[in-house]
């Protein structure tokens, strides 16, 4: 068995940052194609197979065959593993620009708003934050705070992201600075989510599992709401938390 290099997986995206210093990471085929499809500014696309990523193309994302066919650069796989802490099955990585924060505070505070922001205050981990941007884009979200140290835009949250960071506002905050809107705090003791109807221009908030939200947070909750749960379980998962109550919000159960 080949020991895992520790120092390996800290170089790597340190090298990448010295390719293009402040860009993200855009790691695997789909993460990249997302990102482009929502108005990435890609400045590098590498790949171990370029007829392979091209294939891919034409069976994912044939909008975006002439545009890849330009942008990847065909390298060899000890290069990407030289650059990337663990290369994508789809062998294909690429740096972007990152969004503009002040604009996308600008979209998160703007009312009326016609969709919630969700918030995950101090989140733990980041896959999950990841997982939970992927649902907000796909749901339609305005937007995705999180408040505390980690950063949403780390390689490891647009990897699980799927590139999807570039398709809503996503951007880290302090608890004190949250936009304007009634604050939907999710909480075993509030109401059950499924009697209550939530406003477009809410502010859902989430906690992590182990900690829930933060006693800030929910002392200016205009409303606790709770998801349903069989007695005995502990809690859901992040991501699956998110998703259920944003298909609440998206079923037609709306505020007048």
């Amino acid at each position: 068995m080949t020991r895992h290099d520790d120092s390996e997986t800290t170089a790597a995206p340190e090298r990448w940052a010295a390719l293009a210093p402040g860009a993200v990471l855009l790691d695997g085929f789909h993460a990249l194609k997302h990102a482009l499809r929502f108005g990435a500014p890609v400045s590098m696309a590498l790949t171990s197979d370029r007829a392979a990523a091209l294939e891919l193309a034409e069976d994912l994302a044939d909008d975006l065959t002439d545009r890849l066919a330009d942008l990847l650069v065909e390298v060899p796989a000890q290069t990407l593993r030289t650059l990337l802490p663990r290369v994508h099955p789809t062998g294909v990585a690429a740096l972007a620009g990152r969004p503009d924060r002040d604009a996308h505070l600008q979209a998160l505070a703007r009312r009326p708003r016609q969709a919630p922001i969700v918030v995950l205050d101090n989140p733990r981990n980041l896959g999950n934050v990841g997982a939970v941007v992927r649902l907000a884009a796909g749901f339609g979200a305005t937007g995705v705070i999180t408040t505390g140290t980690l950063d949403p835009w780390h390689p490891n949250a647009v990897r699980s992201g799927a590139g999807l960071h570039y398709a809503t506002a996503v951007e880290r905050l302090p608890a004190e600075d949250l936009p304007d809107g009634p604050l939907y705090v999710l909480d075993p003791e509030g109401e059950d989510i499924r009697a209550v109807a939530v406003p477009d221009d809410a502010l859902l908030v989430f906690g992590s599992e182990r900690h829930g939200v933060s006693a800030e947070l929910r002392g200016r909750a205009d409303r606790l709401v709770a998801l349903p749960m069989r007695p005995q379980v502990s809690s859901y998962n992040l991501a699956t938390s998110v998703a259920m109550a944003l298909f609440h919000w998206g079923s037609g159960a709306r505020a007048d």
